[in-house]
């Protein structure tokens, strides 16, 4: 499993907006194959900037199946217009806890 972190800093005023389109482009990621789970959260000190967070089977999964296909064409198009400059994406994997 992989864990996909996007730092989305959304226009000014138009966070309410950027909320919205996200619930309607939800479940396209959601309903990708390999993606086990879909969060986001918004800062509170900093309101404009979002962060989601989605659990996929491998870095594949989420090329092959999403930024690969219509579903990342569709959702960039719901929420991509309220961008204030292209996310940040970076995939993390869990580090074991100390025996």
């Amino acid at each position: 499993m992989v864990l996909e972190v996007a730092l989305i800093d959304v226009l000014a005023g138009q966070e309410d907006a950027f909320a919205q389109a996200y619930a309607k482009g939800h479940p396209v990621l959601a309903g990708t194959p390999g993606c086990r789970s879909v969060r986001m959260t918004r800062g509170i000190e900093s309101p404009s900037r979002f962060v989601l967070l989605v659990e996929w089977d491998s870095v594949a999964a989420h090329l092959e199946n999403f930024r690969e296909t219509e579903r990342f064409t569709t959702w960039r198009s719901l929420i991509g217009p309220y961008f204030a400059a292209p996310p940040v994406v970076e995939h993390f994997t869990d580090v074991a806890p100390p025996a």
